[in-house]
């Protein structure tokens, strides 16, 4: 593990572990931006993102469940997903605008309608946040959520974002520096490091912290991996948590969209080989592909993920089942473990 446990911060904002090279500089972002203009990046799907309807009576009859909840995942799109778990509803990054962008006149533009409307969520108990980009940090969504509880949904989130979200009136937060936790009726939600970077505006790059989240409950044990590029923090995460989840996680939420071209993306954006190379880092029992599919945010095609990731898996002896995709609105019912094991 990195040796000092606060060797993040810095007088000037926050870093990563094991690289300065993040975001890359104002030429390298003009090279790849004028590339891909010039070749038209990039190009268009040649088949759609799977679409489904959502199994809104099973979401809400499980959100109801309390403790006899079956760990379920229900894909939103992109990184958002609605993850069932320990007798808590827990939305990850949750995106619900057409654009991720400042403004909703220009920016990217989902693809597709999220897989379940705001208004068809289940009461929300628990939002966790990766990091402040406008494709994980949606202030529309933030407030409808905050709005629709009355204020009993919990946020956690990194490092300096709580005084955001004091300014968007939203005050049941929580923030965590890296490997620190909160627990939520007998669920622990611990922030990890991974290698990404922040920045909402110009002027505000590193100055609120990014991480993963590794949640424990009783009969189930998840990661999100949220934005990353491939680093050693995986194998620090697997290292920290052993005692903890000696089998590994349950499951692990990995991004696998979002990385061409790789050499200004590697840094801060893995591809589904290192996605895949992560699932065995953490010696996840199952791991399922997000970020992919719904924006169109560099060079790859939208449909460019799965065919990928199908590659990484046989290169790398790992089947099908142990790291799949979910349609948009689809529900993956998953095995709980034994209570005991907590």
């Amino acid at each position: 593990m990195p040796s000092s446990p606060m060797q993040h911060h810095t007088p000037t904002g926050f870093k990563n572990n094991y690289t300065d090279a993040i975001p890359g500089t104002l030429s390298d972002l003009l090279r790849w931006k004028s590339n891909a203009w010039r070749h038209n990046l990039p190009p268009p799907p040649q088949t759609p993102t799977p679409v489904v309807t959502p199994d809104l009576a099973a979401i809400h009859a499980n959100a109801r469940a309390g403790a006899a909840m079956q760990p379920a995942i229900t894909w939103i799109g992109h990184a958002s997903m609605l993850v069932q778990a320990s007798g808590l509803n827990v939305l990850t990054d949750p995106v619900f605008s057409e654009r991720a962008s400042p403004v909703q006149f220009m920016g990217p533009q989902q693809a597709q309608p999220p897989g379940v409307a705001m208004v068809d969520l289940p009461p929300i108990d628990v939002v966790v946040v990766s990091h402040n980009h406008y494709d994980h940090l949606d202030t529309n969504a933030v407030l409808a959520l905050n709005q629709r509880a009355q204020g009993a949904t919990l946020f956690i989130v990194p490092l300096g974002l709580k005084a955001w979200f004091a300014d968007q009136g939203i005050t049941n937060v929580v923030e965590l520096d890296w490997w620190q936790q909160h627990t939520v009726q007998g669920v622990e939600f611990h922030l990890t490091p991974v290698q990404h970077w922040s920045a909402r505006g110009l002027g505000d790059r590193f100055q609120t912290l990014w991480g993963g989240w590794a949640v424990f409950g009783a009969d189930f044990h998840w990661y999100f991996s949220g934005d990353t590029g491939y680093s050693q923090d995986f194998k620090d995460t697997r290292a920290h948590f052993k005692d903890r989840s000696p089998e590994g996680f349950d499951l692990a939420l990995i991004a696998v969209g979002a990385y061409e071209p790789r050499w200004f993306m590697q840094n801060q954006h893995i591809n589904p080989a290192e996605a895949v190379q992560i699932h065995r880092d953490l010696h996840a029992q199952r791991s399922v592909g997000v970020h992919w599919g719904t924006f169109n945010l560099t060079d790859e095609p939208l449909d460019q993920s799965p065919k990928d990731l199908a590659a990484a898996r046989l290169d790398q002896g790992v089947a099908e089942d142990a790291f799949f995709l979910l349609k948009i609105g689809e529900t993956r019912r998953l095995p709980a473990r034994a209570s005991s094991s907590k």
